[in-house]
Formats: C-alpha cells, structure tokens, sequence
C-alpha cells in the first residue's frame, strides 16, 4: 500500500475538523483514498454505483473528477499543440476550454443499455454487466450503499473482484455485506439513511479533493 503525501494530509485533517465524527474512520478515508490514486497512477479508473440518494451521489462524484473541481486543471502545451495541429481555429478553442480529467463512470445512467438489460436478463445483475463491460485488472469499483446490502451493489462488487479489480465500499455503520468483499470499507458513523448520506458527501468530497490536488495541483 502507498503512503500518503504530508501535504495531502490538510484535506483529511479539515474533513475531521469540520466533521469530528469521522474521527473513527481515518485509517480506512486514507487507505481508500491510496486505492485510488494508485489506479489513476497506472491509468485506471473509477466505476462508481449506488440507489437513489446514492446513485445521485455517484454522478456526483463524477462530476467533480471528470472536470475542474476547485483546481484549474489546464491542458499541457504539448496537448494543445496537438489540438491546434488537427485544426487550428478549433484548436484553439478546445485548449483554452478543455480540462485535465479523472476518467471516471457511474453506473446508473446509461438508460439505454440499463433498461435493455434489465428487461431482457435480469435487473439486479445490471451494474455487475457494466463492471462485466467497463472493468479492467487495476481499475476501482466504488459501491456506494447506506446499508452496506443493496443487492445489485453487491453483484457488481464480486464482479469487479473477479476482474481484479479494488472495491471500496461506502456504508453505513452498521455490519455488512459489502464490508466483507471491500479491499477497503468507509463506514460513517450514523446509521438512519439521511444521516449516513450526509456524511457520505463530505467523505467523498475530501476524496476529490485529495485527487485534484495530487493529479492537478503544485506539489511544494
């Protein structure tokens, strides 16, 4: 396992500063966290899935990985060279415009490919097929369940373990399903649903954060 960087520590310690509660889960936030910056190092990526609330946070998380987040991430100039190369007025534009991005896919979109499969297969098994179809050895399955038990989430989980892929699994507090197959599992410490998603946010927010900050900011 990777160590993490002092200064990426800041992130961590600001996440419990605001949130004490998350005293408890420090050890397995900073092991998740090294999960993934390793895949991202060797050119992997995250596949994200969860229910309602949390397939909500899962595109969330999404957002803040595909794009800037609280960094500039601008492209390098070799990159914009090559843009200009192909077409120069387009080029342009697209250097100026584009940013550096975290390759990341949450689960629960693609609605075409979804409701085929779940009419025509089976609808637990639909973010297990996408892990099937998406998953490469060293990319991350992030399964996001308040319960730690969601069926489908579990599915995918031994999916992805089959792929040799890592799951780190986002739940609740209490004993789980999903903590059993994780390589690593965040538990926040609450255990009625609205409370444990309030502390997912925050949780998954510092992880953003952190990533942005290696890939994308100014190592001192």
């Amino acid at each position: 396992m990777r160590t993490l960087e002092k200064r990426l520590e800041k992130h961590i310690d600001l996440l419990i500063e605001r949130y004490p509660l998350l005293a408890e889960c420090r050890e397995d936030l900073i092991n998740a966290y090294l999960l993934m910056e390793e895949s991202y190092i060797n050119g992997g990526k995250l596949l994200v899935a969860g229910n309602g609330g949390s397939a909500a946070d899962s595109e969330h998380i999404v957002g803040e990985l595909m794009k800037g987040f609280k960094l500039p991430r601008h492209l390098s100039s070799e990159m914009c060279e090559k843009l200009m190369t192909v077409d120069a007025e387009m080029g342009e534009v697209l250097g100026k415009n584009l940013q550096g991005a975290l390759p990341a896919i949450a689960l629960d979109g693609h609605p075409a490919l979804t409701t085929a499969y779940m009419n025509d297969v089976e609808p637990l098994l639909c973010f297990a097929q996408q892990v099937n179809g998406f998953g490469c050895e060293g990319d991350i399955f992030l399964g996001i369940s308040t319960s730690g038990n969601s069926k489908n989430v579990l599915y995918a989980a031994v999916t992805a373990k089959a792929k040799g892929l890592k799951v780190i699994g986002l739940t609740g507090h209490k004993e789980n399903k999903l903590e059993k197959l994780a390589d690593v599992t965040v538990k926040v410490p609450e255990t009625e649903t609205y409370m444990i998603q309030e502390l997912h946010l925050p949780v998954y927010h510092c992880w953003c954060l952190m990533l942005e900050d290696k890939f994308f900011g100014d190592a001192e």
